[in-house]
């Protein structure tokens, strides 16, 4: 009998180096070392792109970082977050100490999969989406005016498409919006060509019937053109982080770092110099000759998710971070990166660095809404967003973000609204509308205000408070018209 031989494989081979060395990745969470914060420490093989998938995880936990050391130069990477909870307290809950572990551990491990599923995309930085199966998603930016998000929602309706879930920023007169819509009928995802070429056609339409004939002179299309967009795809969604990083992206596309133009469409800033007097946020840019790395320095408000807006922004612009730094004193934030480009080299022209400049500033900037936060819910129908934001636009109220989410039959909107000349709306109006609208469920929240000093009264709406002879009563207004339009709102449980 002939003898057969052949090499013996260990099956234990591919984790040799980690049975020597320790895992991959190892994360630490210790509450003991300071008393007012839980710190977060990662130590890992360094990959590219994996500080923004560990702070997309702090971020989607609502975490709130207060301070973070960051180094990854060389083969090794190690974090340090010192992170509070969504109350400013410590992490104490077992479950979720075990989960940051876990999505971390996780992250570091299919971090190479997802690295191959990005280059197999036609847009290498679009992050990755959830196929929830049964929406479309759409993706649409142009330039912003007062009523376009009215507009929008009133197209989708006479198109027949059901909104599931939408997100929507405006920044310096440009605006950016992800929609996923159904069939209104069928309840299923849109993917015959004609169609979505008709709701292109529409959409793209209404985008771009601005006053200022300026805005009109790019085309619309689909992913070659720059400046006004409409995206679709079946079965595509984004959730948390991504659909921010999405919505950062497309800003990012639309050039909403460059200052607004003084025209019809501006509808947030009655100036120039109003939009001047309103930048918070400093961004300055010097060099480390010896290591040939860019120090970006960033001064701002602190706010939630302000590390992270940060971070994709840089990755987005294709540059590495090798070490980082950030601390906060709960008003204000200082960051601190050290760059390079991907080719690695610095940002040695002072072209590359204004642009910069102006990205970071807009990345940090567009996410604060400088209004007051509408929250309502309502059954959810076709025609339902249309029929709201109308009624906000006839009232002298124009939306500056919007985002909309439904849960099983009832549909959550927040909209985030200002007046549409750019003055600020006054608070106590705005709370004799929530006293006035006793059927219908309605949140007010003054954006205005620092995010951690937000009060919002949970009193039940009983009586209305009693009108005011020399206030227009946009409560009554807006109860009356809605009433009109559906009677499918309902209390919040």
């Amino acid at each position: 009998m002939q003898k057969v031989c052949w090499p013996y494989f260990d099956p234990d081979f591919d984790n040799l180096g980690e049975r020597i060395y320790g895992p991959p990745c190892r994360v630490y969470i210790d509450n003991d070392s300071i008393q007012d914060c839980t710190v977060v420490k990662v130590n890992s093989e360094n990959k590219q792109g994996l500080l923004l998938e560990v702070v997309q995880i702090l971020t989607d936990m609502n975490l709130i970082i207060t301070k973070s050391y960051i180094s990854s130069d060389g083969g090794w990477f190690m974090d340090v977050f010192h992170v509070k909870d969504e109350h400013g307290s410590k992490l104490t809950d077992k479950t979720v100490i075990n989960h940051i572990k876990h999505a971390i551990g996780t992250s570091r491990r299919e971090s190479d999969s997802v690295k191959a599923n990005e280059n197999a995309n036609n847009n290498p930085l679009e992050p990755p989406l959830i196929d929830h199966g049964e929406h479309t998603a759409i993706e649409m930016t142009g330039t912003d005016r007062p009523g376009l998000f009215s507009e929008i929602f009133a197209a989708f309706a006479d198109l027949h498409c059901n909104v599931l879930e939408a997100h929507a920023w405006s920044h310096n007169a440009r605006l950016a919006c992800i929609a996923y819509v159904s069939d209104d009928s069928t309840h299923a995802p849109i993917d015959d060509p004609n169609r979505l070429a008709s709701i292109e056609d529409h959409l793209s339409t209404v985008i771009r019937a601005t006053a200022d004939p300026a805005s009109n002179s790019t085309h619309v299309g689909h992913k070659e053109n720059e400046t006004d967009r409409f995206l679709a795809g079946q079965g595509k969604g984004c959730m948390n982080s991504n659909v921010e990083r999405r919505l950062h992206q497309l800003m990012l596309s639309v050039r909403d770092f460059d200052e607004p133009f003084c025209g019809g469409s501006l509808s947030l800033f009655s100036s120039k110099l109003e939009y001047c007097e309103r930048k918070t946020t400093s961004v300055t840019i010097g060099s480390c000759e010896d290591r040939g790395y860019s120090i970006v320095t960033v001064k701002s408000r602190d706010r939630r998710r302000l590390m992270f807006d940060t971070i994709c922004t840089l990755i987005d612009m294709q540059y590495v971070i090798f070490h980082a730094a950030l601390r906060s004193d709960g008003a204000d934030a200082f960051q601190e990166y050290f760059i390079r480009h991907v080719d690695g080299r610095a940002l040695n022209t002072e072209g590359e660095k204004e642009r910069v400049i102006k990205c970071l500033e807009a990345a940090i900037e567009r996410r604060v809404c400088e209004g007051v936060k509408l929250e309502l819910c309502a059954e959810n129908r076709v025609g339902l967003l249309s029929d709201i934001s109308r009624v906000l636009r006839e009232n002298g109220l124009t939306v500056v973000r919007a985002d909309v989410e439904t849960q099983g039959q009832k549909s959550l909107n927040a909209f985030y609204v200002r007046d549409i000349s750019g003055n600020k709306i006054d608070m106590e109006f705005v709370e004799s509308v929530k006293k006035e609208m006793r059927p219908i469920h309605l949140e007010v929240k003054n954006e205005d205000s620092a995010e951690e000093d937000r009060v919002v009264s949970h009193e039940p709406l009983a009586l209305a408070a009693a009108p005011q002879a020399h206030r227009f009563s946009l409560g009554e207004i807006l109860r009356s018209q809605i009433e009109r339009l559906s009677h499918n709102f309902v209390p919040t449980k």
